[in-house]
């Protein structure tokens, strides 16, 4: 069944619920763009049963991406492409969280998941300490799936968290990747953003602190689509993609779980448009 819009105006559809049921929703080959970074694994708990995040193994988690974009793909142009960022994550005892149970950060609206007892490793089938390698385990899955892997960026972020850990480099990227449809698809990449690295400063934002800075993923919208073309993000969060493509002269359609997020993503189109028709 169709899930309805929880907001909806000119230029921003937002749904609040599960991607996979809204994506099975949406109208195929209408998007030309799709800009989203999926729940990381193992790291925030939104108190959904089957909640994308959550799998019990690797594994598990990245075949459930490999559904969702084999979905997301349906829904692209054939000239569409896919923006993909994902946080990798060493194995560790329990996340290195010890034996808690589903803690709350309620200054972001955000739950621990809750562990088992005892000390289990995240990744059964790695040895301790060993960088999982998250991200390229999903991008090689979706290119066995049939997306063409295009490129990889470096997202440098020169305010990283602190680390405490001393036997190895402190983290302070992460991976944006480009996938497309097909062999032959949409590309103008602002000349500022040739290169394949490219700092870009986080930006906190309320009441959610997994955030897409709009200086990442504005040129993955102005490169992925024009005016006026339908940007996807199956991911919303704090709704930064569906802003900045507002702002940029693109229709956009966002889903995301959480409806605390989806409350924060209405104020913060709300606030756009205000602040908008201001300075006109």
């Amino acid at each position: 069944m169709m899930i309805a819009p929880c907001f909806q105006d000119e230029c921003v559809t937002l749904y609040q619920g599960d991607c996979r049921a809204a994506l099975a929703g949406l109208t195929e080959e209408s998007f030309a763009c799709c800009v989203t970074s999926p729940p990381y694994w193992g790291l925030r708990d939104y108190g959904t049963e089957g909640q994308i995040g959550l799998e019990e193994t690797l594994e598990n988690y990245v075949a459930t991406l490999v559904d969702v974009f084999h979905e997301t793909r349906r829904v692209l142009r054939r000239d569409g492409v896919l923006w993909l960022n994902l946080g990798d994550a060493y194995n560790a005892y329990n996340g290195n969280r010890g034996p808690s149970r589903g803690k709350v950060n309620r200054r972001h609206h955000e739950f621990m998941p809750a562990l088992p007892k005892g000390h289990g490793l995240t990744c059964k089938t790695l040895k301790p300490k060993d960088l999982i390698g998250i991200p390229w385990r999903v991008a090689l899955a979706l290119q066995r799936d049939g997306w063409y892997l295009r490129g990889d960026v470096i997202w440098h972020k020169p305010n990283p968290t602190p680390e405490r850990v001393k036997d190895r480099p402190h983290r302070s990227h992460e991976y944006l990747f480009l996938l497309s449809k097909s062999d032959r698809y949409s590309f103008v990449l602002p000349k500022d953003r040739r290169t394949s690295v490219w700092t870009v400063p986080t930006k906190p934002y309320k009441g959610h602190r997994a955030v897409f800075p709009p200086q990442l993923i504005e040129p993955c919208i102005l490169a992925g689509s024009r005016p006026g073309d339908l940007v996807l993000d199956p991911f919303a969060g704090s709704g930064t993609t569906l802003a900045t493509a507002a702002q940029a002269g693109r229709k956009a359609v966002g889903v995301e779980l959480n409806p605390d997020y989806c409350t924060l993503i209405v104020e913060r189109l709300r606030h756009a448009h205000s602040s908008n028709d201001k300075r006109r």
